[in-house]
């Protein structure tokens, strides 16, 4: 029955060029109502021209869809698409209205591939683009109104934008949530979704079809309490709500900045933030930290902690279901209980403190017990395997307990909460009954005799098999004890043979050596497939290697970003312990920086680009990454650049990690190196995180310069570089800083002076006045963000420490020859 009139929209399409039946909008229109139509060559844009709507067909495509995208972004961003599983064969299409003001999208032939889900017919309808991206079908009371019968936030793509939801409607059962791309050149629907499970406590699932990939952990207290990087930060505000008319996760942003949050087609959660300076998007952080975040990595009952080597192991009380299996670190299949007569022999809950709240088939919420009742209503039902406190409105009150094998645990100091898991008190040692003392007192009687014959008889064979096996492999390799204690069989981090290493570079052939210094030597080579890496070999007479060697292994093998340089792996054969990175083709920032033949390949572009990049990476470090890391070392020749000159962190030989609570201490021993070290450190011994901001500091004043701040010399003053800068800054000079190359490339001072200023904050004297990472970033990408005014820096008039130019051990790709200072403090000074 509706054939004529989809007969009558088709002919329209094709000669609304030659009719006024059906009036098509302008270009500058946010809105359409009946009888209008949108072409292939027509679009909508919002009202203040942030977004625009009409017909895409992706590169390396044949196919058409209707979408929407950033307007004032040169690359165009899709954020939504409505036929994304039934498009277009050609260009051929249009979106219009039916009878009953539904809007609806049709091929050349008239047929509708797509139809808004509107819940009744509307009377006056009309379709706008709104400012938030938003396309909402209404019908027309005032422009303001914002009564909908239809919006396309409610069924999103595989964008979530400021002020769109992911969540459920209970009213209408609506579940709004993401799902990925099937690649970048195909929108339809992926294998990859994003949502929330508003069972008992929300959770946002990640998921590739039905199998669950990652997990939030549930939210309350209206935040996400095992999930840090989905809090408020300096970019964005989150909104949780959860009643009984619907349960959804948003956010808001701040400052005017551009953000969105993308499902890649490789099931990568990513936040990303649109930087006008450098015309592309950056991503913020990863929904995923690290893999601890894996779903049930470590099975049921297993708890997995990112630090520890092997990084999964058993809960209290319970132990590997096969211990084979994990030792060769497959922990599928999870723990068991060592005693599985709980509730027939008592038992206890025992409390896991600081710990991600698991997951299982079924858990419950109490909101109206405290924590005491939950364990009395917990211990009276066997099938109650562990309870926690959710403390919902400061009330006292709340309570979550879980039925059947717990699931997706991990360690989190920081972000933990506690929870008390089921256990058999024999496990604990806990007797319950005297009963049972009394019969394994007289068994021990019996037993004692025998047993201690049998063990010693155990002991002896134990022993002489031990050291025949020591002897044997003690020529072969050296087993370095870490901090857990594992030897390198059981390390995560791939480990190469000897041969291997040797002729990948010609057995440490001279001629493939690309940099020396304290730690040792570091060697170009090439592994049969052809990849070039980097070798560090330590050096026998480095008194720091080893405990540089052990931080490298434990830090960057778990540390993953795209401003940190890659560990591909280890080697270590007796007393030869090396580390294999990826190569960086064009070397460490200082051998260009400070060559005056090599630097005018810093372009004033490219320096922002590093320096942004660097600022990523420590921001990655202190506040995304799951360990929190200080650098404590951060200079020109422990900044690589990759082929396409991004900016990479390295040698972690010095970091430390710092607690989730903790934002200083002291060492009577400080490391680093002199020109970079901020005064409370080189004084006093005293780190934190600002520490790295100071050295960001010196390094961005470098950048711009082309000068080292340490061995700084000027004619007119016997100031350092930030002695010179601080000069300049206080006699409305500062243009002067920069450096010679880059006087024709800069098109407008504000930006130099911005940068100028802003790495003067960095090095002010006292630590709580510099900023932290996260708001230099937004100071260097944001427009309209205010950038306070710099006080004093701290050695601004000292030449140096020793008279030795002092930098890195010996990069990766570098030639340096600095060396990093380590000096002994008294301690009380």
């Amino acid at each position: 029955m509706e054939k004529p009139e989809f007969s009558l929209l088709f002919l329209a399409t094709c000669f609304f060029h030659l009719t006024i039946m059906f009036p098509t909008p302008s270009k500058a229109e946010n809105t359409i109502t009946p009888p209008q139509i949108i072409t292939c060559n027509q679009t909508l844009i919002s009202p203040s021209q942030n977004f625009e709507l009409g017909f895409f067909t992706p590169n390396n495509s044949t196919y058409t869809y209707l979408g929407i995208w950033y307007k004032q972004i040169h690359k165009k961003t899709i954020v939504w698409v409505a036929n994304r599983d039934k498009p277009l064969f050609n260009h051929n299409g249009s979106l219009t209205f039916n009878n009953d003001g539904k809007l609806i999208i049709l091929n050349h032939k008239g047929s509708v591939l797509w139809s808004s889900n509107s819940s009744g017919p509307a009377k006056n309808p009309v379709a706008q683009l709104l400012d938030s991206g938003n396309f909402v079908l209404k019908n027309f009371v005032d422009e303001n109104s914002e009564e909908f019968l239809w919006q396309s936030f409610d069924y999103p793509s595989d964008t979530l934008l400021p002020g769109m939801k992911i969540g459920w409607n209970f009213k209408t059962g609506l579940n709004i949530h993401l799902s990925s791309w099937r690649n970048s050149d195909d929108p339809s629907s992926g294998e990859y979704s994003y949502s929330v499970d508003p069972r008992g406590l929300p959770q946002l699932f990640l998921k590739k079809g039905k199998k669950k990939i990652f997990r939030s952990g549930p939210w309350y207290v209206e935040q996400y309490k095992d999930d840090p990087v989905l809090r408020e930060n300096p970019v964005f505000k989150p909104v949780f709500v959860f009643d009984s008319d619907e349960v959804y996760y948003s956010y808001e942003t701040k400052e005017n900045i551009v953000s969105m949050f993308v499902l890649s087609e490789s099931g990568l959660i990513q936040h990303f933030t649109w930087n006008d300076h450098r015309s592309s998007w950056f991503s913020e952080f990863n929904i995923q930290g690290d893999q601890c975040d894996d779903y049930g990595l470590c099975g049921a009952y297993g708890t997995c902690n990112i630090k520890s080597s092997p990084i999964c192991k058993c809960l209290e009380g319970f132990e590997p279901r096969n211990m084979h299996e994990w030792k060769m670190l497959d922990w599928s299949n999870g723990c068991v209980r060592k005693n599985s007569k709980v509730c027939r022999n008592g038992d206890i809950f025992k409390k896991f403190t600081g710990m991600k709240l698991p997951d299982s088939v079924e858990f419950h919420v109490n909101y109206s017990i405290n924590i005491n009742q939950c364990e009395v209503e917990c211990s009276k039902n066997c099938s109650c395997v562990a309870y926690a406190k959710l403390d919902i409105n400061a009330s006292g009150n709340g309570c979550i307990a879980w039925f059947g094998d717990l699931f997706d645990i991990r360690e989190d100091s920081v972000n933990g909460q506690d929870f008390y898991v089921r256990v058999s008190a024999s496990e604990l040692g806990t007797n319950i009954r005297d009963s049972n003392v009394d019969r394994n007192k007289r068994k021990k009687l019996i037993i004692l005799p025998v047993s201690i014959s049998v063990a010693s008889a155990i002991i002896v064979s134990a022993l002489w098999l031990i050291i025949k096996k020591w002897r044997r492999n003690k020529a072969e390799e050296t087993d370095i004890q870490f901090s857990v204690g594992r030897t390198k069989s059981e390390f995560e981090l791939p480990f190469f043979e000897i041969d291997i290493i040797e002729d990948a570079t010609r057995n440490f052939s001279f001629n493939n050596k690309i940099g020396e210094g304290g730690f040792g030597s570091v060697y170009k080579g090439q592994l049969p497939s052809g990849r070039e890496i980097a070798v560090k070999r330590l050096s026998e007479n480095s008194g720091q290697g080893l405990q540089e060697f052990k931080n490298e292994v434990i830090f960057i093998s778990q540390l993953q970003h795209r401003n940190l340089v890659k560990l591909l792996g280890c080697c270590i054969q007796g007393e030869d312990k090396m580390l294999v990175y990826e190569y960086m083709p064009n070397r460490s920032l200082d051998s260009l920086l400070f060559d005056e033949t090599k630097r005018s390949a810093l372009s004033w572009e490219k320096r922002l680009d590093i320096i942004n990049g660097i600022a990523r990476g420590l921001v990655y470090l202190h506040r995304d990454s799951r360990l929190r890391i200080i650098h404590r070392d951060l200079k020109a020749s422990n900044v690589l650049l990759d082929g396409d000159m991004n900016p990479k962190i390295s040698d972690f030989g010095m970091a430390r990690m710092f607690g989730g609570d903790q934002t200083e201490e002291k060492t009577k021993r400080a490391v680093g190196t002199y020109g970079y070290m901020p005064p409370e450190y080189a004084m006093d011994g005293h780190f934190s995180f600002k520490s790295d901001v100071y050295s960001f500091g010196v390094l961005l004043l470098e950048l711009l310069s082309g000068k080292k701040n340490k061995g700084f010399f000027h004619p007119d003053h016997k100031l350092n570089l930030l002695g010179h800068a601080w000069k300049l800054w206080n006699e409305d000079r500062a243009i002067e800083l920069i450096d010679p190359l880059l006087e024709e490339q800069v098109t407008t001072l504000e930006s130099i002076i911005k940068c100028i200023q802003i790495g003067l904050l960095c090095v002010q004297q006292q630590p709580e006045e510099r900023p932290t990472m996260s708001s230099v970033v937004l100071m260097l990408d944001g427009e309209s963000v205010l950038v306070p005014k710099p006080r004093r820096p701290g050695l601004y008039s000292e030449r140096c420490f020793l008279d030795t130019d002092s930098s890195s051990r010996g990069m990766l790709n570098s030639g340096s020859n600095d060396i990093t200072v380590t000096t002994t403090l008294v301690e009380g000074r």
